[in-house]
């Protein structure tokens, strides 16, 4: 089966000579559609940057990323672009809301971006929010919900426009036991309907929902496991 996401001999280096920090060791990793897999290790471990390359925020210093067939790094800014609008969400630690825009509007953006009219663009943002439990609540400001509300309106942002594979960053770090797992029951079933997701977390309960857990530690794969599936139930 071809992966959909695929790092080849990936690495990521700031600086040269000897003064050069390298955050992400050279890397292969393989991720099917429809796999769950949760990217585990200490602070300063490389997982926030493994998620960047993949998503496309960031370019590899040496090997290959490659999303559903392209070459990340080799990608000009506009297809970059269409790539995170149209087949990677994007679910940022500090969830990156736009505070002057409602939830329904944060969430029609992409679409907006990518050429959608208004009004679709926006029903599609209003059917997305309603499935992530969040009816009722499409025209309230970000300031005006909860954390775990935010939360989902980001992850609504990322899935919007049924996009393939979301990146989450800790999307759960910020909110309590029960909320934080309504949030990863939304991404397991993102897989169960043949998405796929990488979650970037630092608690094992979160990671047992995972189909495949792998572990960093210096920038460098260490361990790589299948958890039991906690959260299945």
């Amino acid at each position: 089966m071809t992966p959909v996401v695929e790092l080849v001999g990936a690495s990521r280096s700031f600086g040269q000579g000897h003064t050069a920090v390298v955050a992400l060791q050279p890397t292969d990793l393989r991720v099917a559609a429809g796999e769950f897999l949760a990217v585990m290790g200490p602070s300063g471990s490389g997982k926030t940057t493994l998620l960047s390359l993949v998503g496309g925020l960031d370019k590899p210093s040496a090997g290959r990323v490659i999303v559903e067939g392209k070459d990340v790094g080799a990608l000009r800014p506009r297809e970059l672009a269409i790539l995170r609008r149209r087949t990677v969400g994007y679910v940022f630690q500090d969830l990156n809301l736009l505070r002057g825009l409602t939830a329904r509007e944060n969430v029609s953006l992409p679409l907006e971006l990518d050429g959608r009219p208004t009004a679709a663009a926006r029903a599609a943002a209003s059917t997305t929010l309603q499935a992530l439990g969040l009816e009722g609540l499409e025209d309230r400001f970000p300031d005006d919900l909860s954390g775990g509300e935010q939360q989902r309106v980001a992850i609504a942002r990322a899935m919007v426009g049924e996009r393939a594979i979301l990146l989450a960053d800790e999307p759960t770090g910020a909110l309590d036991s029960i909320t934080g797992e309504s949030v990863m029951r939304l991404l397991r079933r993102h897989c169960d309907d043949g998405g796929t997701v990488i979650l970037v977390t630092h608690d094992a309960a979160h990671a047992a929902w995972a189909d495949r857990v792998v572990f960093l530690r210096d920038g460098r794969v260490v361990d790589e496991t299948q958890p039991a599936r906690l959260g299945a139930a």
